[in-house]
């Protein structure tokens, strides 16, 4: 079956929120796995609610540029944000639907997204992803695709629960 890459419309915005979640939920785990329940809590939170709003907030900004790649739905998106004073194009989210990950979807939004960087002079791509195994199958994405990784480790240690929130509880 065939990829399409098209400019999202508004009635893509509930079918790509629900795939965000799909794609990310695997990766969550992960993180929470890496984090520990008590630290996860406090830094994520609930991570479902965030997300929602992350990426619906990436939708309707109008510095971001968002591609869904359909197949017989929509299999994935990407958003990029151009920082024209630098020359850096930042594929700031992308996400694959599970059922069709490892299928090329992710690839196709890669180099959509590099096109797109390309024509509008930019002389760097940058993607940022996590360095935990739930993210492993994105970084062999991006670097299948000839990215250089730059490691940075955020270290991560639970001091007391803030003032309102009950130990383990997230304060979101």
């Amino acid at each position: 079956m065939g990829i399409e890459i098209r400019d999202h419309i508004t009635e893509d915005r509930e079918a790509v929120v629900a795939l965000s979640l799909r794609a990310w939920e695997p990766v969550h785990a992960s993180i929470a796995r890496v984090l520990g329940p008590k630290i996860y809590a406090r830094v994520v939170g609930d991570w479902s609610r965030a997300q929602s709003r992350d990426v619906r907030a990436a939708l309707d900004s109008e510095e971001m540029r968002t591609r869904v790649a359909v197949t017989d739905r929509i299999a994935g998106f990407s958003t990029v944000r151009l920082d024209r004073k630098e020359g850096i194009g930042v594929l700031h989210m992308l996400a694959v639907d599970p059922e069709w990950q490892g299928r090329g979807v992710g690839r196709e939004l890669v180099a959509e997204a590099e096109r797109f960087m390309r024509e509008e002079d930019m002389k760097v791509a940058l993607i940022e992803t996590g360095g935990d195994p739930g993210h492993a199958p994105a970084r062999a994405v991006y670097e299948g695709a000839g990215y250089t990784g730059m490691p940075v480790v955020h270290y991560y240690k639970a001091l007391r629960a803030g003032r309102g929130h009950e130990e383990g509880r997230s304060p979101r």
